[in-house]
């Protein structure tokens, strides 16, 4: 059996490719293999996606705003994802935390907004690189 490694870990077949709409509203087109987090894909892919608690949902900095129609496919969030939302700069009805939505083949050219800002609990303004 051969396996290919990428900046993803082993390959996938299935693949989806969507855009991020950055803060300054350009826009940063990306391709991932199924099952990967928005924020894995952001960090993956150098979006300023902040994810501040590193995925262990305990923040809001990941936060992102999907289309309605994308928004209304997915799995409702879990309680402990909603409290946090509440905490979120700029909170929508389609707002999510980028670490809890894997993204799948609803995503293909979908556009993923970041909102203009976060609010970063941290006192020392902590903002996490990938590992």
């Amino acid at each position: 059996m051969i396996r290919l490694f990428s900046k993803y870990g082993a390959s996938s077949s299935k693949m989806v490719t969507f855009y991020f709409k950055n803060k300054d509203n350009s826009l940063t087109k990306v391709t991932s293999p199924i099952g990967q987090n928005l924020l894995q894909i952001a960090h993956k892919n150098e979006v300023d996606l902040e994810g501040a608690c590193e995925q262990s949902l305990a923040c809001s900095t990941c936060h992102v705003i999907l289309p309605k129609q994308l928004y209304d496919k997915l799995p409702q969030p879990v309680p402990e994802e909603e409290d946090l939302l509440d905490l979120a700069y700029g909170l929508t009805e389609t707002s999510r935390l980028g670490c809890q939505v894997k993204v799948d083949e609803k995503f293909e050219n979908v556009i993923i907004q970041l909102p203009k800002a976060t609010r970063n609990f941290y006192v020392d303004g902590h903002k996490p690189k990938p590992h």
